[in-house]
């Protein structure tokens, strides 16, 4: 069977009701008669509770009235108790840490030996030259050492001397940041 071109069927239309023996006319539509009445209540009962407050609000007060000179009564005025006067505070610390001086006992720090900090150790001069380029583009100072070993020649690059570690730590830091990594600090020799 091919749906594609298959045709609609005609629609259905509902079969008429017989009009026989009944009149044309429209019906009306029954009034709720029960709805009606309860709305009217509800209105009126409202209209009610909005005259019954506007009316209270009319109304004099008792504090309003007025009443002849004469027959006004004096008044009983509250007395006032005077507030106490304001108790001495038992304690002074307050004037004794003002004056004080107050003495701390800092033990002075101990220096060990000066310190050197090595950042590459190369078989090449031109290699420590290079490293020592870099770090000299950070604001640093360094040196190369050339030292001859049992194992051949070996050039270092170093930084120092440094009265105390922090010193050194400081500097090793920058050179972090500057993403040259692996230099040692050490005891200078």
């Amino acid at each position: 069977m091919d749906y594609a071109n298959r045709k609609r069927p005609p629609k259905r239309t509902p079969p008429k009701k017989s009009t026989r023996g009944k009149s044309q006319q429209p019906t009306k539509p029954a009034v709720p008669w029960l709805v009606v009445l309860l709305a009217i209540i509800l209105v009126g009962g409202f209209a009610w509770l909005l005259s019954a407050i506007s009316g209270r609000s009319q109304q004099p007060t008792p504090q309003s009235v007025d009443v002849p000179p004469a027959q006004q009564q004096p008044q009983a005025q509250p007395q006032k108790d005077p507030l106490p006067e304001q108790p001495e505070e038992p304690w002074d610390y307050i004037e004794v840490l003002e004056n004080q001086e107050v003495v701390v006992d800092v033990p002075e720090r101990e220096l060990g030996p000066p310190k050197l900090m090595q950042c590459g150790s190369f078989r090449n001069k031109s290699d420590a030259e290079e490293m020592r380029a870099m770090i000299a583009m950070m604001g640093l100072e360094s040196q190369i050492r050339t030292t001859d070993g049992g194992n051949g020649v070996w050039h270092r690059v170093i930084l120092g001397p440094y009265e105390s570690k922090r010193d050194a730590e400081r500097d090793r830091h920058k050179l972090e940041r500057g993403n040259l990594h692996g230099c040692q600090i050490w005891n200078w020799n």
